[in-house]
């Protein structure tokens, strides 16, 4: 080959690989907001996703549809799900009614997506309000919730409303979180 073709075949190359350069730059077409911030698309999915499952969950636990709030869980915690949700301090137990159930915070943690949620419990004539924490995580290809747990007080804050065992409090109705998508020991 000679070496005015090699020019013309090098030039050639090189403007065929040069809009796809520049976009790998961010010059010249695409979003910017997109190129600056790679990182916050998988954050706000993973927040928007956690939302949704806990979300789910929650109508179901509303509705008493254990099917519907079984399909929520991860698999490890599908096996066991139907008995705890369903005794006496289960999330669906028959005895409790759940008037109020709502999102406060999402936020992530060390073993996936926390989701606080306010949960208030009837049974009987009383009515109490629970903060519970479930944790949301990436099972292959899907979301799906791998733990509950009722929340933590900060340092220096208000205690949690019920003791840490899961007990009801002086005569209060066990509040859900006692039995629902606990990991077994």
């Amino acid at each position: 080959m000679r070496p005015t073709h090699r020019r013309l075949a090098a030039t050639a190359a090189g403007l065929v690989l040069l809009p796809a350069a520049l976009v790998g730059c961010g010059i010249g077409g695409g979003d910017e907001e997109q190129a600056a911030t790679p990182e916050q698309a998988p954050a706000e999915e993973a927040g928007t996703r956690s939302r949704e499952r806990v979300q789910a969950y929650l109508d179901a636990m509303t509705a008493k549809d254990v099917a519907a709030g079984r399909s929520q869980l991860c698999a490890l915690l599908q096996e066991g799900f139907d008995l705890s949700a369903t005794g006496p301090n289960g999330d669906f137990a028959d005895h409790f009614q759940v008037p109020r159930a709502t999102i406060t915070d999402v936020q992530a943690g060390p073993r996936g997506q926390e989701v606080s949620v306010s949960v208030s419990v009837t049974a009987g004539k009383r009515t109490i309000t629970r903060p519970l924490v479930f944790t949301v995580t990436r099972d292959g290809g899907d979301w799906c919730i791998a733990g509950e747990a009722p929340a933590t007080a900060p340092a220096g804050g208000v205690p949690p409303a019920a003791p840490a065992s899961g007990a009801p409090a002086s005569g209060d109705p066990a509040p859900p979180g006692g039995g629902g998508t606990q990991p077994s020991s």
